[in-house]
């Protein structure tokens, strides 16, 4: 029997470049030019993207696009819950991060009475809203929708009745809100934020292991600590976007940044969380080859990660 279900959105009207859609397509040639059969054998599920937004003029610059990413939170939580009601382990391979609140919408769906943990791991913290964002781009805001949380505090924006309405849609997709608690949240490598971010942060008191930290104690530890972190939660998903990796790794992803893991870490991290009883989802967004100087490198070793994903699910079906 086939344990795993593999979705594909390839969504970018969350970001601020151009490329991240093809990204799982990107993954999937470094998967061939591997010889590998992996998405052979496992035919990915596609949620349908809203890309052609991007050519069409921006009217909520507080939340670009927002209505295209309502539309698609709805299908990804169609899709997950479809996909986990199987009892399959479910890898998400994404564009932008922004999507990744569709994500945990539909695990809420497939399982509204367990408590669910997040591994962020991320050079971002992705905790705006549209009152906060500096940008406008919705990949600044996942995590944002799933906690319900539009920091008024720090507010700096005005935001238009479209953007107020789309931003309540999508807190609220799946019928659910808040779908996660601040102390089920764990941050590993976020290490560019702005103020607003921070503020939610420390006022919730979110736990946040640093590159530095993590070096210190080892991968092991770290993962170790997570996963006793998150001992209340029922559920465990993993968000990894490649830009917690630094950017000597490679430079194809839209937002890089200095000091991050290197390929090796990445690998024990990942591993290391899905190998738990409790991690039925993985999650990785934002690799995007138009970005990348050095041909397809991050792609590969986005497809390396996503490979020994898959081995490790394996073995615990066993």
């Amino acid at each position: 029997m086939n344990t795993l279900s593999i979705i594909e959105i390839k969504s970018e009207i969350g970001a601020g470049t151009r490329g991240a859609s093809l990204g799982p397509d990107a993954i999937k040639v470094a998967a061939l030019n591997k010889g590998d059969d992996l998405f052979f054998k496992n035919k990915p599920v596609h949620v349908l993207a809203e890309n052609y937004l991007l050519h069409t003029p921006v009217t909520t610059p507080n939340g670009k696009r927002i209505s295209g990413l309502v539309r698609i939170f709805e299908r990804i939580t169609k899709a997950v819950s479809t996909e986990l009601e199987k009892g399959k382990f479910l890898l998400v391979m994404a564009g932008d991060h922004s999507t990744a609140g569709g994500t945990i919408a539909g695990i809420k769906k497939a399982h509204p009475d367990k408590r669910l943990g997040v591994v962020w791991v991320d050079a971002h913290a992705d905790l705006h809203s549209p009152y906060t964002t500096p940008s406008g781009n919705l990949h600044g805001m996942p995590l944002a929708t799933a906690l319900g949380n539009d920091n008024l505090e720090d507010k700096i924006n005005d935001i238009q009745e479209e953007t107020r309405l789309g931003w309540e849609k999508l807190k609220n997709v799946g019928g659910i809100s808040p779908k996660i608690l601040p102390t089920d949240l764990v941050f590993i490598g976020v290490r560019d934020t702005e103020p607003a971010e921070d503020h939610v942060m420390v006022n919730n008191n979110i736990r946040n292991f640093k590159v530095n930290e993590v070096r210190q104690k080892g991968t092991a530890k770290v993962v170790q600590e997570t996963l006793e972190y998150l001992k209340a939660c029922d559920l465990i998903y993993v968000s990894f976007d490649v830009d917690s990796m630094d950017p000597e790794v490679s430079r194809g992803t839209g937002t890089p940044v200095a000091g991050g893991f290197t390929a090796e870490e990445a690998h024990e991290i990942t591993a290391g969380l899905v190998s738990s009883s409790k991690c039925s989802v993985f999650e990785i967004v934002e690799v995007n080859p138009c970005l990348d100087d050095k041909i397809n490198k991050m792609a590969e070793t986005a497809f390396s990660i996503v490979k020994n994903i898959v081995a490790v699910a394996d073995k615990k079906s066993i």
